[in-house]
């Protein structure tokens, strides 16, 4: 799981302790993602699945895609679909995808490259994995995560932002035992590339066996955890979670997560993505691509698409 990584985190800026009598977030829950299939038929885990919205708020899902090693012939992406109304984040830890949309965005992200599409107003798009791959076979490992819009910002035009895996904030807590990426939004200070229209904190953390990471955390920002490889546990309370686990905090200051003395033989690290955002407190509706506040806007977005409205396929897409 190379993502970026750093020979020697103890040379990389250190997040300060919370101050004292900051209070702990508690664990309100812990939930297992079930496994199914997206796209193309590639397998996913679906992280949030089962959680109430109103401890989401502003994100609406996330999909771990992979891990998997495809044979020859194997790797599978998504035909041209339409998106409104809210952001996706395509997070690629191993392997390679291809984007493209009717705004003319995308391009090729690799390991620990990010696409940041602000669907807004709509669009189509594909995501695919390159020929070369497709030929090969591989590994490939990510995340595909949706940030809800408020309605002032529902119709904005769409935008695309590509984060290279070099762009990322490094940092480490203050005993050098985690490896933090910062993806967007900020921890300490300390602030990732991605910007965001709806205010959100996004990290990849890396704990080495026993490690323990305290990271101070916006009061007015909501707090989950999910687990890409590895176990540990969550909360000053030690929760037990693991791969494929959600973690669901409640109101604080300062969030824990710590590593487990001993991994699995798949992974040398526990391996946390850790997510915060400013709810939105709107009314939210989704249908399939489609993330509005009325079920009147989800039927004039259907419509739209139909009739061409939200973009055509280029003369030469993928």
């Amino acid at each position: 799981m190379p993502a970026v990584t750093a020979d020697n985190p103890l040379l990389l800026p250190r997040v300060s302790a919370p101050p004292p009598g900051a209070e702990a977030r508690a664990v309100r829950a812990v939930g297992t993602a079930p496994a199914g299939f997206e796209g193309e038929g590639f397998p996913v885990r679906r992280a949030f699945a089962g959680i109430d919205y109103a401890h989401l708020d502003p994100f609406i899902m996330m999909d771990q895609m992979g891990e998997v090693d495809y044979a020859a012939g194997e790797p599978k992406g998504t035909p041209w679909h339409p998106h409104r109304g809210f952001e996706t984040v395509t997070y690629i830890i191993d392997g390679t995808f291809v984007h493209r949309d009717s705004h003319g965005g995308g391009g090729v992200i690799t390991d620990g490259d990010t696409q940041w599409m602000t669907a807004g107003s709509g669009l189509l798009h594909i995501e695919t994995p390159p020929e070369e791959l497709v030929v090969s076979g591989g590994l490939f490992h990510g995340l595909q995560l949706w940030v809800n819009l408020p309605r002032s910002d529902k119709m904005t035009p769409p935008k695309y932002q590509d984060l290279r895996g070099g762009d990322v904030k490094l940092l480490t807590t203050p005993d050098g035992g985690a490896l933090l990426r910062v993806i967007a939004g900020d921890v300490d200070g300390h602030t990732g590339p991605g910007a965001t229209r709806t205010p959100i904190t996004m990290i990849h953390a890396s704990l080495t066996p026993g490690a323990e990471a305290t990271l101070p955390w916006r009061p007015d920002f909501n707090a989950l955890a999910y687990a890409l490889a590895g176990t540990g546990t969550a909360g000053t309370e030690a929760r037990p979670f693991g791969a494929g686990d959600a973690v669901v905090f409640g109101p604080g200051e300062s969030l824990t997560v710590r590593a487990a003395p001993a991994q699995d033989s798949r992974s040398e690290n526990f391996e946390v993505v850790l997510l915060g955002g400013l709810p939105i407190r709107e009314p939210m509706r989704q249908y399939g691509p489609f993330v509005m506040n009325t079920h009147a806007e989800l039927a004039q977005a259907f419509e739209d698409f139909k009739s061409g409205r939200l973009g055509t396929i280029p003369a030469d897409a993928l």
